[in-house]
């Protein structure tokens, strides 16, 4: 399924650019619904205030999650929530797939790196977005395997939003526009109102984060061939 968001944003840049690395068309990858805003959202919301065009692949419905507040299966809420999150962020285009939740890791990377290449394609993405295999679950970590797999046919690179101290990873810093970032991104987590048990949770953790957002490179520029990227 596809969306449009609204307008395009303006490319004011309160924050520091110099760590941000340089995409028109950004394509965010993640395991369920609800991880392009808890974590993703600030990353996501510099590329747009940079002026990259910002899609996304949800590789599931998020059915397997342990939380449901309200009366509606899962697979069927889900996907809506992170349409109308998705706009909150900006990105233009949502695409959500049908793998089975809680069971990514159960998939040949190269079926999931085929749908991601897809989606390389298709939103003609200059970089991919995900999130680093240490800080998210088994399922988040075949997300990224797959990521950097697809990466390297597309000939684009690959970052990954991680933790402060992994080796090779710096600092994104959201500088002046921190606490509109933050808002914006706890807005898109509210739309996931089938998760509004775990809100507290996730406003608490990016009350802790301030105006910080950590990245490393999956798949560096280095290793994209010049004539491709």
């Amino acid at each position: 399924m596809t969306t449009e968001a609204a307008t395009h944003p303006d490319t004011t840049q309160a924050f520091i650019v110099d760590s941000l690395p340089s995409a028109a068309r950004v394509l965010a990858v993640t395991a369920r619904p609800g991880q392009e805003s808890a974590d993703l959202g600030g990353v996501l919301y510099a590329f747009r205030r940079s002026g990259a065009g910002l899609s996304l692949l949800c590789l599931t419905r998020g059915e397997a999650a342990a939380r449901n507040s309200g009366t509606a299966r899962l697979e069927a809420a889900r996907p809506w929530e992170v349409q109308m999150a998705a706009a909150i962020l900006g990105v233009h285009h949502v695409a959500v797939s049908s793998y089975r939740d809680g069971r990514l890791h159960k998939y040949d990377i190269s079926d999931l790196a085929a749908r991601i290449l897809q989606a390389v394609i298709e939103y003609r993405a200059d970089l991919l977005l995900v999130i680093a295999p240490e800080t998210g679950d088994i399922g988040d970590a075949a997300v990224a395997r797959a990521v950097t797999a697809a990466a390297l046919q597309a000939g684009v690179p690959a970052a990954a939003r991680t933790r402060v101290g992994v080796s090779g990873a710096w600092t994104l810093d959201l500088g002046s526009d921190a606490e509109t970032a933050r808002a914006i991104q706890k807005s898109a987590a509210a739309a996931h109102a089938s998760q509004s048990e775990a809100l507290p949770e996730v406003i608490g953790r990016l009350d802790q984060l301030g105006g910080a957002e950590t990245l490393r490179w999956l798949v560096s520029p280095a290793r994209v061939p010049a004539h491709i990227a």
